[in-house]
């Protein structure tokens, strides 16, 4: 016989799904958006630090700095993604399973 919704979301194992991936999502959202605004901010308040020029080339540090904002928010989800195949997939499967 399978749970009604009401009945799911009281069990304790989706209670902690629930509050789980809240949280993580919570954190790394934050996490992002200080790197963005962080940059955004750095960009408005030393744009000449960010143009000075690397070597005899045309790359300025901004530009590796950009690239750093991007390969980060790349691991920022790859940590969501490495969180969710290792617990909330579990957990999720123990719940349908429950449901049942």
């Amino acid at each position: 016989m399978a749970l009604s919704a009401l009945e799911i979301e009281k069990n304790p194992k989706f209670q902690e799904l629930v509050a789980t991936r809240k949280k993580l999502g919570w954190s790394l959202t934050v996490l992002t958006l200080i790197i963005y605004f962080g940059f955004i901010l750095y960009i408005a308040f030393d744009p000449k630090l960010l143009g000075t020029p690397l070597g005899a080339g045309v790359m300025t540090v901004g530009m590796p700095v950009g690239l750093v904002v991007i390969i980060a928010t790349f691991l920022i989800v790859g940590v969501y993604v490495m969180k969710a195949n290792a617990t909330y997939d579990t957990l999720t499967a123990q719940i349908v399973e429950e449901s049942k």
